[in-house]
């Protein structure tokens, strides 16, 4: 998965780089079909915001979060994303099917 990092106002460290590769990166192991995430970190005033878009097949995932400091907003922003995969993969899952499977070996 492709991960685009911008910042608007705030340098983009290596060490925020890497925090947010990683904490972004454990999104793939709940949904294996994401393509990319175009991540903008940016100040407003003394609230660090970050937001961040994943694009999966046929759908995009959007999420925004807002901390005192940009470590504390990334972990919150990965958490919303995360969520919202885990939700999309749960309603895409068939959850019947062992229950069909049973129906067609008793009948």
């Amino acid at each position: 998965m492709q991960i685009d990092i911008t910042g608007h106002g705030v340098d983009v460290t290596p060490a925020l780089r890497d925090y947010t590769n990683e904490k972004i990166g454990r999104i793939v192991r709940h949904f294996d079909h994401l393509i990319g995430t175009h991540v903008v970190m940016h100040l407003d005033k003394l609230s660090h915001c970050i937001e961040a878009t994943v694009t999966a097949s046929h759908k995009k995932f959007h999420a925004q979060a807002e901390a005192s400091d940009m470590y504390a907003a990334i972990d919150m922003l990965t958490d919303k994303l995360d969520g919202q995969v885990r939700k999309h993969k749960d309603k895409i899952t068939d959850h019947h099917r062992a229950d069909g499977l049973e129906r067609k070996l008793a009948g």
